[in-house]
């Protein structure tokens, strides 16, 4: 005789394996997707920081190289020779010599 409490426990325990098993396929799927979702958003923002930070250096640079360019192409801007230099030396001189005047 064949035992049918077998057979039927058997093909339970197979039905139950298959739900278990597509319950995991489908938790392993959404947090994959959520890991997706979540890289893209993180590389994006990243994305727009290092943007933003390019166009920062390039926009320093070119005012820098304005500057420089300014600069040079200017003859009669130059350093001026008496930069710090009193207006009479010879005064301090004086004072430090006859201190009644």
């Amino acid at each position: 005789m064949v035992d049918l409490n077998f057979v039927t426990e058997k093909k339970f325990m197979g039905n139950n394996m298959n739900k278990n098993m597509w319950t995991v396929i489908v938790v392993l799927v959404v947090i994959i997707a959520l890991g997706f979702w979540y890289s893209g958003k993180k590389y994006n923002q990243g994305y727009e920081a290092a943007i933003a930070d390019i166009k920062a250096q390039q926009e320093e640079a070119g005012n820098k190289a304005a500057q420089v360019a300014s600069d040079e192409a200017n003859p009669f801007k130059i350093q001026n020779p008496l930069e710090g230099v009193e207006a009479n030396p010879f005064e301090k001189a004086k004072k430090t010599l006859n201190p009644f005047d």
